[in-house]
């Protein structure tokens, strides 16, 4: 028996590794990416915000700077004038320390040569002008109201204690204004340096902060915003406190200055 042989059609494609096929249409190009870019407008508002807010720094800055210097020269001003004055007496009180006692000063001996080196002597002597009240670190002095010329407005009385070195009183604890209140007249007011600077901020004419624990104020005061001004007075069947009154009244008043060391 004859064997079968099957013939399959065999059909090779040669592809030239050469040829390529081209479209009737060239091939679209590819998309670059697009960059959004921002415009101009967009970048000048927080530009400007910036600016203007540099700006008003810059000028708080300034006027901040203006208000220090003026108040710096003032106080130097000030304490140029306060140097100038000499008060022809002085009532003095020697400062004892615990080194004089006899017990401690034969141990302390050696070491207070030792330090008398390295640091200056502590000046020994507090003193107050005459006529004035020692109290604490401060001098007292209060005009009398048998004086036809002692009564004047607030801003007369500060003058006057600052022609002396001092400046109107400054309350700084309860037991200040007990020591104050025992040395004045009942039947008299006081100016004390406590003023209202606008919308009932008070303030001392030494800077020293206002205290809201330790003020004195009679009941129901302070009362009115056009008293913008303070005095210190007794009132009847009451105690001593302080009482808000117009500036341009005149009134006795009490002066206040450190004590002086020598």
């Amino acid at each position: 028996m004859a064997s079968e042989i099957t013939y399959a059609e065999v059909r090779i494609k040669n592809e030239s590794n050469s040829s390529v096929t081209y479209s009737g249409s060239p091939a679209a190009p590819r998309e670059k990416p697009t960059r959004h870019l921002s415009k101009p407008g967009s970048l000048l508002v927080p530009f400007t915000s910036l600016m203007v807010l540099l700006l008003l720094l810059a000028i708080t800055f300034l006027v901040a700077f203006i208000i220090y210097f003026q108040k710096y020269s003032q106080f130097l001003e000030e304490k140029k004038a306060i140097k100038g004055i000499t008060h022809e007496e002085l009532n003095c009180i020697k400062n004892v320390s615990l080194m004089e006692a006899p017990g401690i000063r034969q141990r302390v001996l050696s070491l207070e040569i030792d330090l008398c080196i390295l640091a200056p002597k502590e000046k020994s002597w507090s003193c107050c002008p005459k006529d004035w009240k020692p109290f604490g670190s401060h001098c007292y002095w209060v005009t009398t109201h048998t004086s036809t010329d002692s009564a004047a407005s607030w801003n007369e009385s500060e003058k006057k204690c600052f022609s002396m070195g001092a400046h109107l009183l400054v309350i700084h604890s309860k037991e200040e204004q007990d020591f104050i209140t025992g040395i004045l007249n009942s039947r008299a007011a006081y100016f004390i340096g406590l003023w209202d600077s606008g919308h009932r901020q008070w303030q001392w004419v030494s800077q020293t902060p206002y205290n809201e624990s330790a003020t004195f104020w009679h009941k129901d005061e302070p009362s009115s915003d056009d008293e913008k001004c303070v005095i210190i007075n007794r009132r009847m069947n009451s105690k001593w406190g302080w009482n808000d009154i117009r500036c341009s009244e005149k009134q006795q008043s009490v002066c206040q200055m450190k004590k002086i060391h020598l």
